[in-house]
């Protein structure tokens, strides 16, 4: 812990008592927190639902002046600003939906000192206008929330963003502290090289959310499927992703006809209906929002009990950030994918009018996204191991551990696998490498000379299959014994785990892949099964659960404030994993 005045500590700990209702900071908040202060440049990667908003918000309000944050979404800004306003804090935001006259009640009290944090997007950013009145402006700090969106290999790529660093240096020299929750070894290296924040206080603190339950089921039948699993979870919120505007109006049209309060929410809805809805579901007017996923949310509400991603999502980050929307409690929080490879097949079409480089990372994203719904391997592991943090042992609790699909011991194909990494020079990706095992001839086999190497063809011993190779070496890789290159995206090394094994191997169970064709076959013969972890009986009184969620209604209405802001006051409440339902034992 860095040194910290006595009287700066003792101001700390007591704002975040008498505005955040907090009695102690969670993981590394505090030190995250002396850091900005010290006027250092900082880093953090921290998962959604950890505590993001506070690290910045915080010293912002002990600090002299006015910290610009610039956020990409205008409903997140809207959703903070409302926060703070509740608690008794200053703040504002400056984007397109504001009038000439708000945009000068904002200007006006960010220059007399009274605003405490400015939300800017970054498009408002560039403006000329924007840039001279800034300069003017006492400003404590800058924050750039949703860093990845600097990134080219971010999942929510902003160009507008890679133009920060030069618009800050023009304003004055100002410390900034760049907040992601979706960020790989690629990403943070990507941000931290735009952002010329190498010698940045780097904290990262883990991806594991313990409490949210991941779940895929084969897409068929998906509305008869959904509208079983909301009825299921009556009177709980939730947030259901769609892969199109039109799609999003169906899905909240159906819901609402099946008497379930539902709203959609997207980019093509006017600001004013946008705004309606979202208060409408912070408020608990109604149970479920509809929502696209490349729009996004912006939502901070605690007490969201499932995400449901109706289509698939384009990107492992995208995916992370939108299921990280449930259960930011610490409680329920249950996170469903419907699955089809059709779903797959629209997004690579919307992506074949952009540029090379963009479509080129788009489709490596993509990939990612359908190895992790197809692979039988914990979900969490696989999670945790994309954005470089290695889980040790299954999590036992996401579909994968709980109804494992059909496992298989493996060890001379491991070895030769590893060997045909090395043999390759560690310099490709994993279809190459199941090319060369398979002996698949093609100009990149060819001209590499790699069909004259002594693994070529070793493979088809024990299988003729490509897919079987690539899900080998994918699931070796997240088990430790390969990791990827962080320079050249899709490149595979072996780690000293992997040449460890290669002089000392021993068997190591896998999993086959999903056949998500059988598993729709199978589910509709189970129909009446519920496999989702809150399908058993509640430990709680329903009614009474029902009358007090009305009372904390009404005493929120008569406050102006969200009902789930008094979640938000009390840190302290512990909860206890729901029990998960009993896996069944798989037979050969």
């Amino acid at each position: 812990m860095m040194q910290v005045d006595e009287a700066v500590h003792a101001t700390l700990r007591e704002r975040l008592k008498e505005i955040f209702g907090y009695s102690q900071f969670r993981g590394e908040q505090e030190i995250i927190i002396y850091s900005i202060l010290a006027g250092r440049n900082t880093f953090v990667i921290m998962p959604t639902g950890a505590g993001k908003s506070l690290c910045y918000q915080l010293p912002a309000i002990v600090s002299n002046g006015t910290a610009v944050v610039i956020s990409p979404l205008i409903a997140l800004m809207k959703n903070q600003v409302d926060q703070l306003n509740a608690f008794g804090i200053n703040a504002q935001f400056l984007n397109s939906t504001l009038s000439k006259a708000e945009m000068n009640k904002v200007k006006k009290d960010t220059l007399n000192g009274t605003l405490k944090l400015l939300y800017i997007a970054p498009e408002s950013l560039t403006k000329e206008e924007n840039l001279d009145f800034l300069k003017k402006a006492n400003i404590s700090f800058v924050a750039i929330d949703e860093a990845h969106c600097i990134s080219e290999w971010g999942h929510d790529f902003r160009p507008e963003y890679r133009k920060i660093r030069g618009i800050v240096d023009n304003i004055g020299n100002l410390p900034v502290i760049a907040l992601t929750a979706t960020a790989t070894p690629k990403v943070q290296q990507d941000i931290q090289k735009n952002l010329q924040m190498e010698d940045a206080n780097l904290y990262k603190t883990s991806f594991n959310r313990k409490n949210l339950y991941y779940e895929i089921k084969p897409k068929v039948d998906a509305k008869k499927q959904l509208i079983k699993y909301v009825k299921h979870n009556k009177g709980k919120s939730g947030i259901i992703y769609c892969l199109s505007r039109k799609t999003v109006e169906e899905i909240a049209e159906l819901l609402s006809v099946n008497d379930v309060k539902a709203l959609p929410y997207h980019a093509g809805l006017d600001p004013q209906t946008r705004m309606n809805n979202q208060d409408a579901f912070l408020n608990e007017d109604v149970d479920v929002i509809c929502a696209t996923i490349a729009f996004g949310m912006g939502i901070d509400k605690p007490d969201v009990r499932f995400v449901i991603h109706y289509d698939a999502p384009k990107s492992l980050e995208g995916y992370y950030q939108e299921t990280g929307r449930a259960g930011r409690d610490g409680m329920e929080g249950n996170c469903l994918m419907f699955y089809s490879y059709d779903d797959i097949v629209k997004l690579e079409k919307f992506n074949k009018d952009k540029p090379v480089t963009e479509r080129d990372n788009a489709k490596h994203l993509l990939a990612e996204m359908v190895s992790y719904a197809n692979l039988g391997v914990c979900r969490r592991r696989q999670l945790l191991g994309y954005f470089g943090e290695f889980l040790d042992k299954d999590c036992g609790f996401c579909d994968n551990c709980l109804k494992p699909t059909e496992k298989l011991k493996v060890q001379h194909e491991v070895v030769l696998a590893l060997q045909t990494v090395l043999q390759t020079d560690q310099r490709f990706d994993v279809a190459h490498l199941a090319d060369v095992l398979t002996a698949t001839t093609n100009q990149y086999v060819t001209s590499y000379e790699h069909d004259r190497l002594a693994v070529y063809g070793k493979g088809l011993e024990f299988s003729e299959d490509c897919n079987y190779w690539c899900s080998l070496i994918k699931q070796i890789t997240i088990y430790g014994y390969l990791e990827k290159d962080v320079d050249n995206y899709g490149i595979l090394k072996l780690t000293q785990r992997g040449m460890n094994y290669i002089e000392d191997p021993y068997p190591i169970t896998l999993a086959k892949d999903h056949d998500y064709e059988q598993q729709a076959v199978d589910s509709k013969e189970e129909e009446d099964k519920d496999s989702s972890p809150s399908s058993g009986g509640v430990a709680y009184d329903e009614e009474l659960l029902g009358l007090l969620k009305a009372l904390r209604k009404k005493i929120a209405k008569e406050k102006n404030l969200p009902p789930m802001l008094s979640s938000r006051r009390h840190p302290w409440k512990k909860w206890r994993q729901p029990t998960p339902p009993r896996a069944k034992k798989w037979r050969r």
